[in-house]
């Protein structure tokens, strides 16, 4: 068995760069690059958001939990992308309400498996975990949560597209469940069937180019783009933009050659 880091006291400040979009005495947007965890955990309680974000600055909200101040919501380790940090209890209570009544503009962007049917439309299944391994998420009649995704095709490539993204709701994975749900899962991601070949054909010459294509992807081709809110100071709707990463936009450039 593999020895976990005990939990430390309390979570350290680390000089870790942060590429910050926004910022101004209430609240803070981050750019968060793939394989970093938003908040301590088990297994991570070093390099993450919050630990850079305690180096950066002092004043962050406490609202939540001890070991996550300031976090207002997150996304996956591997996935990256816009995140947005509150400074005080109170903006952050004001952010939180807006995600808890789906008022805000998230999009976001993935490379994915084939080309869907129809050029946009709408995923709804519940999202449930796993019966077989309780870390997965998958797709339920039964039980689970509701979850409401919607998506529209960008760009097609031979055996791949560029598709955006809207949730309705926001359950963990959403996006990744939905997509392998509908045999189109996000090209990369290693626990929703998206590193093996699921268009294309079995050649080995298409064994060799989904192979270089891996290397250059070895996470979720899955970018959290845009991020639009009302700012509750300003009393006025903000909106922010991020470019894709280096790994994805180097993966599209591999697919249209």
């Amino acid at each position: 068995m593999i020895p976990v880091s005990p939990r430390p006291e309390e979570t350290e400040a680390e000089d870790i760069p942060l590429e910050i979009i926004y910022e101004d005495e209430f609240l803070l947007i981050v750019n968060k690059p793939p394989g970093m965890v938003a908040h301590p955990s088990l297994g991570n309680y070093t390099g993450t958001l919050v630990n850079a974000l305690l180096h950066h600055t002092q004043k962050l909200s406490e609202l939540n939990e001890p070991g996550r101040p300031g976090i207002v919501h997150r996304i996956d380790k591997e996935t990256s992308g816009l995140l947005l940090v509150a400074k005080d209890e109170w903006t952050h209570a004001q952010l939180a309400k807006q995600f808890a009544d789906h008022s805000l503009d998230r999009e976001y962007w993935a490379v994915c498996w084939g080309i869907p049917k129809n050029s946009s439309g709408e995923i709804i299944g519940n999202i449930a975990r796993s019966k077989k391994d309780r870390k997965v998420f998958t797709v339920s009649e039964e039980e689970g949560k509701h979850a409401h995704t919607f998506y529209e095709v960008i760009e097609e490539f031979e055996f791949a597209s560029l598709i955006k993204l809207k949730l309705k709701t926001g359950r963990t994975h959403q996006i990744r469940v939905h997509l392998s749900h509908i045999k189109h899962p996000i090209f990369g991601d290693p626990t929703y069937n998206g590193r093996r070949i699921n268009y294309g054909g079995d050649l080995a010459k298409m064994k060799n180019r989904v192979n270089n294509l891996l290397e250059i992807m070895p996470r979720q081709a899955l970018h959290a783009k845009t991020l639009g809110f009302y700012h509750p100071h300003l009393k006025e709707r903000v909106f922010f933009n991020s470019e894709l990463p280096e790994d994805i936009q180097e993966l599209i450039s591999e697919l249209k050659t």
